[in-house]
């Protein structure tokens, strides 16, 4: 079963999507599940999770709105206001609406992303979506990824799934990539940590001929590969976002090309296996 655990949809709305920049434009539209449908039916996609774009909880409900109507997308990865003294009733609230499986904040967008990691009232809303079953999503960039570590073994109590490999800098600066894969490894320590091997294309570098970085990332995905192993992998395309740097096409294939020498018990919980396991099987997921 093919299962792209990291898609995205919205109505594009400049003041609810701030994030998509001057430089973004591709992205200054609406992407709805039937652009996705098309290709979800050539390519073999079984199911795929639909992750929020925008911190607020009309985002959560139109997400599981649109996870209501197309049962093809399995799950919702939504956002609540984590930080609220009435988490768990909010969470419950949404739980009852479809079937939302897990729950981010774009922890990397905060002024002090290392302080908002420690803050006491979101670590108790993690906690509350940790006790109502749920995944909880890190979403931070690689200068941010030595926080993850504290947070994370703070948080063991049902999995944790880290987005985008941490979001590295795919430049070939030796030193970037030592940091890099120090953090991994003490993430991979925790057994409870899997990685989603999505995002990868808009955080590579290109040659002089504008071709992107594939070795680069082939690179990282062997070391999260041997840090993390295959049960703790899944894939994720993150369409339409990874359209900055590539199409849907050339990502699966890219992900595909690199698991081919693995063996076919590997291959199936990277794609598919794993994110049924952790999101969908879940004593959340409904």
């Amino acid at each position: 079963m093919l299962i792209d655990a990291h898609q995205h949809f919205w109505r594009y709305d400049p003041l609810g999507y701030g994030w998509i920049g001057p430089d973004m434009q591709v992205l200054a539209r609406d992407w709805l599940p039937a652009g996705y449908a098309e290709l979800r039916e050539r390519h073999g996609v079984q199911a795929t999770l639909a992750v929020q774009a925008r911190g607020d909880e009309a985002d959560t409900a139109w997400l599981l709105q649109q996870a209501r109507e197309h049962p093809w997308i399995a799950g919702v990865v939504g956002w609540v206001e984590l930080r609220d003294p009435e988490v768990a009733a909010r969470l419950a609230h949404w739980q009852a609406q479809g079937p939302l499986v897990g729950i981010r904040h774009q922890v990397q967008d905060e002024p002090d992303p290392v302080a908002f990691l420690a803050d006491a009232a979101f670590n108790r809303g993690v906690a509350a979506v940790q006790q109502a079953g749920l995944v909880y999503e890190v979403l931070l960039r690689h200068e941010q990824l030595h926080a993850a570590v504290a947070f994370c073994a703070r948080h063991g109590a049902a999995p944790l799934v880290l987005d985008h490999l941490g979001k590295p800098d795919i430049s070939g600066d030796i030193a970037a990539f030592a940091r890099w894969e120090t953090e991994m490894r003490a993430l991979a320590a925790l057994p409870h940590v899997s990685v989603k091997l999505s995002g990868l294309v808009t955080e590579a570098g290109h040659d002089a001929q504008g071709a992107l970085d594939v070795a680069g990332i082939r690179r990282h995905l062997d070391t999260v590969f041997a840090l993390f192993g295959a049960d703790r992998l899944l894939f994720g395309s993150d369409w339409p976002v990874c359209q900055l740097a590539a199409s849907f096409e050339q990502v699966l294939a890219l992900a595909q090309d690199w698991a081919a020498p693995l063996s076919a018990d590997s291959r199936a919980a990277i794609f598919g296996g794993n994110a049924h396991t952790i999101y969908l099987a879940a004593p959340g997921a409904r």
